[in-house]
């Protein structure tokens, strides 16, 4: 509607004709605002749709059920990426429409943050990496909004690498945890029952947390040049979409990390063997959170056999219990170590690292997400000769920048350097709150009575205080920000109201009148056959007779009329 609206008012499809054309109407006051406004709201909600910005977002976790390499390929790199490039390609018919950039922007403001709330709780591994790759879609098109073109081509660049890598890491992660409890999305994918793969899975391991890094923003990585970017021309742009922005870094490192101390540290969450959270034969169980919350039992047990208990790990910090059934964990059928003369079958059965042929692409792409963001890097200052050595700008001539339209792509580097390690701080920050929460307690002692300390050291009060905040916002992130709630009650309800509202109409009031009328007429027929005696004199009779009467009724009504 959007594009038949834009060619009714210009005549072309072509873009440079269209945007030629727009700007001079505009210019001339030759079209009427509002219906153009309308044609680029059009043109702007399809691009939503397709890089699941808010609130038409709901389809990209659902979609992540497809095999991951699809997930590495569209949904990190091509098909999310087609709406931001089709606001990129229309940016000179945006700027021109009035309001056009603030809504684009404002979408792409609540997008970066919705999504990063939204995985905070997340225990699918894919499900965390789908509302990752719809926060940092969030900031594409939230530069675009701010009219920082290169900027976000370069982000979608550079994020299409790190998160094709995470995409495939995850599938090596879940092919891996398929040979302990079988070909089951909702077990092989669960970080619940993850934890402890370093050993297992080493090289996965590497190219997954390489990944993380650069989605975090940690240099010298490619997300980090591009991020940084974009946070420094959100500053210019408006102070308080910066704090947004900056806060959004902060979670994002530390929902990344928390996927990575959850599937890669502490011990093997799926050989526990009492994790069924019941009390009188456990002492540890399975959180909400993807930690281990500790059980209401009064059994006294030393620090020294509590530290070293195998296939255990120990949490202070979330309570919530989250209870699995034993019959989650599927059983092998074929052991790999079998005692026939006692009739005793031993099962040894851990996570393996993927062959080759899964190895290689995550090779590549860790290969790209370490040196594809020098393509953005404006090494001019250093250059004696002069020689434009910035690539990115090269490829996306020319080049539409709103906040520096005198711009040469030069760079302040004190400025630079000011504003990396302000965004840097945060990302360490959320690094660290959660490495401080999620990274298990088995390696030191020091650490263990620290921990300790700490929340021995928080009143009560405050700690149920916290334990509500922690409620809220896992609620808030398990129930996807209640969005599909809404659209189940606002749409689905309605629509199922609707049909049924139809149904009623059409089985009861239309079929009813045509049923009665049917009805009536049998039973008129059957009660005149009775009177008919088969003389035409009588059938004659009776007609006029019919005829007389209505004649009578039509003069008394036109008497009544005049009168």
């Amino acid at each position: 509607l959007g594009i038949l609206g834009f060619y009714w008012i210009t005549g072309s499809f072509e873009f440079r004709g269209l945007f030629e054309i727009v700007n001079r109407l505009i210019s001339n006051n030759e079209v009427n605002f509002l219906f153009v406004t309308l044609c680029a709201l059009l043109l702007f909600s399809g691009a939503i749709a397709k890089s699941a910005q808010f609130p038409l977002h709901v389809w990209l976790p659902d979609a992540m059920e497809g095999p991951t390499p699809i997930s590495a390929l569209i949904h990190a790199a091509t098909m999310v990426a087609a709406g931001i490039f089709l606001v990129a390609r229309l940016l000179p018919l945006f700027i021109v429409v009035p309001y056009i950039m603030n809504i684009i922007a404002l979408i792409g403001i609540i997008t970066l943050l919705l999504g990063a709330t939204l995985a905070l709780a997340q225990k699918d591994i894919k499900r965390g990496l789908a509302y990752s790759t719809m926060s940092q879609l969030g900031y594409m098109m939230l530069a675009l909004g701010i009219g920082s073109y290169r900027s976000a081509l370069f982000h979608l660049i550079t994020h299409a690498y790190s998160k094709a890598l995470l995409f495939l890491g995850s599938g090596s992660i879940i092919h891996s945890m398929e040979a302990v409890v079988g070909y089951s999305p909702d077990k092989s994918q669960n970080m619940v029952l993850m934890g402890g793969l370093t050993k297992h899975v080493p090289i996965t391991k590497t190219a997954f947390l390489l990944g993380i890094l650069s989605l975090c923003g940690i240099p010298p990585l490619a997300c980090f040049w591009s991020k940084d970017e974009i946070l420094n021309y959100i500053w210019l742009y408006s102070p308080i979409f910066a704090i947004i922005a900056c806060s959004t870094a902060g979670l994002t490192a530390f929902y990344m990390f928390r996927i990575y101390l959850l599937t890669f540290e502490g011990y093997l969450n799926v050989n526990f063997q009492n994790y069924n959270g019941k009390t009188n034969n456990s002492f540890y169980s399975m959180s909400l959170w993807g930690k281990e919350g500790k059980n209401k039992n009064k059994k006294k047990i030393p620090l020294f056999s509590l530290l070293t208990m195998n296939n255990k790990r120990i949490s202070f910090f979330w309570n919530k219990i989250y209870p699995i059934s034993i019959i989650n964990i599927r059983k092998m059928s074929q052991p790999f170590i079998t005692i026939t003369h006692f009739g005793i079958t031993n099962t040894f059965s851990y996570p393996h690292e993927s062959d080759s042929t899964m190895l290689f692409p995550m090779f590549v792409l860790g290969i790209f997400t370490f040196f594809v963001g020098s393509i953005g890097i404006p090494f001019n200052q250093f250059n004696q000769q002069r020689v434009d050595l910035d690539i990115l700008s090269k490829l996306l001539t020319p080049d539409i920048n709103l906040l520096h339209q005198n711009s040469n792509n030069s760079v302040d580097w004190y400025e630079f350097v000011k504003n990396a390690g302000f965004s840097l701080s945060i990302a360490y920050l959320g690094i660290f709150i959660a490495s401080f929460l999620y990274k298990p307690i088995y390696s030191s002692l020091q650490n263990f009575n620290f921990q300790n300390s700490f929340v021995k050291s928080v009143p009560n009060k405050n700690k149920i205080v916290f334990e509500k905040i922690k409620n809220v916002i896992y609620d808030w992130s398990d129930n996807r920000g209640y969005m599909d709630v809404l659209y189940v009650i606002s749409l689905t309800d309605a629509m199922r109201a609707l049909s049924e509202f139809t149904h009623f109409f059409d089985r009861r009031i239309i079929d009813g009148i045509t049923n009665g009328v049917g009805i009536t007429s049998f039973f008129v027929g059957e009660g005149i056959k009775y009177i008919g005696g088969g003389r035409i004199s009588s059938y004659l009779l009776l007609y006029l007779s019919y005829i007389l009467i209505f004649l009578l009724i039509l003069i008394f009504f036109l008497k009544f009329i005049n009168l």
